[in-house]
């Protein structure tokens, strides 16, 4: 790497230099700016903002900071790098393509916002190797974010700094600053102090006649436990001292980058850019190219040395394989023997106290299961905690305490997930559904194999349209289980699970052991009957969750009364609906059927067909508790079997 203070030479015609030479790390910076102004010229309502304004600190983090290696960008202790700007794509790209990643070639920017570009406009995981995540909704990154060097302390402790020894690095946005998990995020990463994640802020410039904030992001960091430094966004020397701070800190730092709007608005000039930057589009003189082509290789040698130390290490295997994503050998025992502990008698105060005591059996057997879990849910996790202490935290815990922060726990676990070496498990509240869909949706948009737990608290119901907005998002499963045993295989088939999210959507009242078989796992095909009919079916049953067990008491009332009813118990929807149409067709039966779940009617048609029937809250949300809204819906045995009853009557004839 050239000496950053060393003009390089000049090549433009006398009549087009500008009065003052330019330093090799300006002219770097140009670089970005240049490349990223002719990306987003190609793509409509696409703009280069970050890539103008944050090129100079994204060429002192890239040159001198950032450990990667383009020739590997999977490298396992390379530093992270996540960007949650809107206007992200055209300044990743063009660090990408700079660096020498493969697949990045000015070929393949020329075609940036075209139809047959492999380059998205928003960059999206998986896209590229070295995109490490989806940016999502505003402030989504930057929990990743937090997760990402939680994952890093975790692995750390537990393999040693020989192995897991990497930095995170964020950079966001305004709308990403002002968004509530953020906060939540940014609160966590103070408590634990996660000294290696820096977050690059770079503060939009201010309309003159635009209302003064009053949020005072810096205060607001500095308060939740975090190093602050504020630079000038367009001077490297500031940008190298506050990263250099970064390094020595026992805490996360947030550097403010300073814009500057006319530096900023004069590039955007044609005429300005042109005495800058004579170049056509996508040229880049071949100084600055060799330049940029070295500090892409700049980490080769620690990755080297990396592979030397792996190679030696004790713990090769087991880090190997938790960083692949592979279960245990033992995986398929440790299940059968959770499902014979449940069988013998679970817990009795509910589905919470059962998985915890599933969490306690798996996690023997899985030492990468990571729990997060808040105040209100903390119930279902016993595992110990990663506690804040004086001087930092210790990571030999488990579980980290989120306090209220349902969206910011989940957006936690989805860089958990994103690292490697970790597969996290949140717990918290049905009701807080809605906070963690932001998160739960960029999981399933990145195929994350990350688990929730949502409790339903019989005192406080959740509102009836939760469990159809939940499978309503792609590439999610929600479970729910009946009773201990199917607890038990869907959490497996979570666990299993590597390319999407699941949640399990749990009941606070304890649930009825409803079979004692625990060889096969027949919640794997989504539905299954729990208890044919005494003879050629008359009706279908059909439920989910703690209705399954009413349904099966209807099903001995009306037997009583010679009337022969099948029960079929549906956990997850999303897998049942992979099942052949033969399957389902021998499941579900040709008898009239009869939906039963403790929520709204929306989806079920597709399971009961145009003769169907559903019993569930077919009106307005009541007050009350879980068995007020099961009598005032008609969800009891009883009122079950009468319904059922009405609607198998022969049609009274009139004389």
């Amino acid at each position: 790497m050239p000496d950053m203070a060393e003009p390089i030479a000049e090549t433009r015609p006398p009549a087009m230099r500008l009065a003052r030479a330019f330093t090799a790390e300006q002219r770097m910076a140009d670089a970005i700016r240049a490349l990223a102004t002719d990306m987003a010229a190609l793509a409509p309502f696409t703009r280069a903002g970050l890539g103008i304004g944050g090129a100079e600190a994204a060429s002192v983090l890239w040159t001198r900071f950032h450990k990667f290696d383009a020739a590997d960008p999977h490298w396992p202790d390379r530093d992270r790098y996540v960007l949650g700007c809107a206007d992200c794509g055209p300044l990743l790209y063009t660090l990408l393509h700079l660096t020498g990643h493969a697949g990045v070639e000015a070929a393949e920017l020329r075609r940036f916002g075209q139809e047959d570009s492999a380059l998205p406009v928003q960059p999206q995981f998986a896209v590229h190797p070295a995109i490490e995540a989806s940016a999502g909704a505003p402030g989504e990154a930057f929990g990743v974010a937090v997760g990402l060097a939680l994952a890093e302390r975790l692995l750390a402790a537990r393999f040693g700094k020989s192995l897991v020894d990497h930095r995170t690095w964020a950079v966001v946005s305004d709308d990403d600053l002002a968004s509530g998990v953020c906060q939540e995020a940014a609160s966590l990463a103070g408590m634990l102090r996660l000294e290696k994640l820096t977050l690059l802020w770079h503060e939009a410039p201010t309309a003159a006649d635009a209302e003064p904030s009053a949020d005072d992001v810096p205060r607001r960091f500095a308060a939740s436990g975090w190093t602050v430094r504020r630079v000038a966004g367009d001077d490297p020397a500031e940008i190298a001292s506050a990263l250099a701070m970064a390094l020595r800190s026992k805490k996360p730092s947030l550097i403010a980058c300073r814009a500057t709007p006319e530096r900023d608005a004069a590039w955007v000039d044609a005429q300005a850019r042109s005495l800058r930057w004579p170049h056509a589009p996508f040229d880049l003189p071949e100084p600055i190219a060799a330049m940029w082509a070295k500090a892409g290789a700049r980490g080769a040698t620690a990755r080297r040395g990396w592979l030397k130390r792996l190679a030696r290490h004790q713990s090769r295997a087991e880090f190997e394989r938790v960083m692949a994503g592979r279960l245990p050998d033992t995986f398929h025992e440790t299940v059968a023997a959770l499902k014979q502990a449940l069988a013998r008698g679970p817990a009795s105060d509910g589905e919470a106290s059962v998985t915890r005591q599933a969490l306690d059996i798996l996690s023997d057997a899985m030492p990468e299961l990571v729990g997060a879990t808040t105040d209100s849910a903390s119930v279902m996790v016993g595992l110990d905690a990663i506690a804040p202490t004086g001087i930092g935290a210790s990571f030999a815990g488990r579980v980290l305490r989120c306090g209220a922060r349902a969206h910011g726990m989940a957006a936690v676990a989805n860089g958990l997930a994103l690292h490697g070496g970790s597969v996290p498990f949140g717990a918290g509240l049905m009701r807080a559904a809605d906070a963690i869909r932001p998160a739960l949706r960029l999981a399933a948009a990145m195929h994350q194999r990350v688990l929730h737990s949502l409790l339903q608290e019989p005192h406080a119901p959740p509102p009836p349209d939760h469990l159809a907005a939940l499978r309503a998002m792609p590439n999610l499963h929600v479970f729910r289980p009946a009773d201990p045993l199917e607890l038990a295989e869907s959490l497996e088939l979570g666990l299993r699970r590597v390319d999407g999210p699941s949640v399990l959507v749990l009941s606070l009242p304890a649930p009825p052991g409803l079979r004692a078989d625990g060889g096969e796992n027949r919640c794997a095909r989504g539905g299954y009957v729990l208890a044919e009919a005494d003879g050629p079916r008359q009706a279908t049953l059909i439920a989910t969750g703690a209705e399954v067990a009413a349904a099966a008491e209807a099903r001995a009332i009306l037997a009583s009364e010679n009337i022969a009813v099948a029960v079929v118990s549906l956990p997850c929807w999303e897998l049942f609906a992979l099942q052949d149409e033969a399957y389902r067709a021998t499941v579900l039966g040709g008898a009239p059927r009869f939906g039963i779940e403790a929520a709204c009617a929306f989806g079920w048609e597709c399971w009961l067909g145009a003769d169907g029937q559903f019993i569930g809250m077919t009106g307005a949300p009541v007050a009350g508790n879980l068995g007020d809204i099961h009598r005032r819906y008609g969800l009891t045995p009883d009122a079950i079997a009468a319904f059922v009853r009405r609607r198998l009557a022969p049609p009274v004839s009139i004389a």
